[in-house]
């Protein structure tokens, strides 16, 4: 029997971006696919939403392998964005989540600005998309491969490219890289260009060297690190962009292991949350998360969810 989140007296439902929630629960892009593979373990229309993996506009076939790595406290990804593209994918994936009656956040991904226009294009008045997070950090192949996200009037080429290309009224979240002097100004530029959200953060760029051949263990030699190891950098990332942008509405994500984790998101300033890495071990984390992050609140007498979000800011006499 798939899982579902336990009935609770705790108010979980959250808004972000005028969308509204049940759940502040989401997948994080690349760890769940479209979420086939975790329906067999948790009803994926209980968590607050699906968010894809990033899709590009022609198929791709990713790294050579080897392409993961296990790393202390963590995992160093290299896949290189291997994906159907997005034709494929809105026959296939898109259609499939559509039947499920799954909410769908679609990560989209290009290799130049104009690409990136031409994916959210494909994604006009498709049925149940119910927003778009814009993967920013791929590199620029226009600009000696200079990834988007580390640069603030790259970052807005792009999200004013998507906002072009979409309906006025389609949520974008722009997901930022943490390998960046000053996250805060990176927001600042893609919210002024027309991100209505920010998903914040996406992997740390890492390297393994194997040790016995004393050479990259990836065959791109660096990858993204995720896990346990990197959520003090993501909870740091939240919380200095809600300092700085009060309103924007904010997805967490960055080792969530589980509802304590989650909870240091929401103080930090994040209205929801997306888990990645640890369903790989547990596919069912989502909706164990959900009721741990409850339980937490129901014993510490809170009655919604809303109350601790920002928490960690109301001391802050600045």
């Amino acid at each position: 029997m798939k899982r579902v989140p336990q009935t609770t007296s705790v108010d979980m439902s959250t808004s972000v971006a005028k969308l509204n929630f049940l759940s502040p629960v989401f997948t994080a892009s690349g760890c769940a696919a479209a979420g086939k593979e975790l329906d067999q373990f948790i009803d994926i229309t209980s968590i607050g939403a699906v968010v894809t993996k990033s899709v590009m506009l022609n198929p791709r076939s990713g790294r050579a392998t080897p392409r993961m790595a296990e790393t202390p406290s963590g995992m160093l990804n290299g896949i290189g964005l291997q994906g159907p593209g997005i034709d494929d994918f809105i026959e296939n994936d898109l259609k499939w989540l559509q039947q499920k009656g799954a909410r769908t956040i679609v990560s989209i991904a290009g290799n130049n600005v104009e690409e990136f226009g031409k994916v959210a294009d494909k994604l006009r008045d498709i049925p149940g998309v119910i927003g778009i997070e814009v993967n920013i950090s791929c590199p620029n192949v226009e600009n000696r491969g200079q990834v988007f996200a580390c640069d603030p009037l790259s970052a807005a080429d792009v999200i004013h490219s998507v906002r072009r290309n979409v309906s006025a009224n389609m949520p974008l979240f722009a997901k930022l890289s943490p390998d960046v002097t000053d996250i805060t100004a990176i927001a600042k530029s893609v919210v002024k260009a027309g991100a209505d959200g920010l998903s914040v953060i996406n992997t740390l760029l890492g390297m393994v060297i194997d040790t016995d051949t004393f050479l990259p263990r990836l065959s791109g030699k660096t990858g993204g690190l995720s896990g346990p190891a990197i959520r003090p950098v993501a909870v740091r990332c939240v919380y200095q962009i809600r300092k700085v942008l009060p309103d924007i509405p904010i997805i967490g994500m960055g080792g969530i292991r589980n509802g304590k984790d989650a909870i240091e998101f929401f103080a930090a300033g994040a209205n929801a949350i997306s888990v990645g890495t640890t369903v790989f071990n547990d596919p069912e984390a989502c909706v164990r998360i959900h009721d741990e992050v409850a339980e937490i609140l129901q014993e510490k007498s809170i009655n919604s969810l809303s109350e601790i979000i920002n928490a960690a800011h109301r001391e802050d006499i600045s």
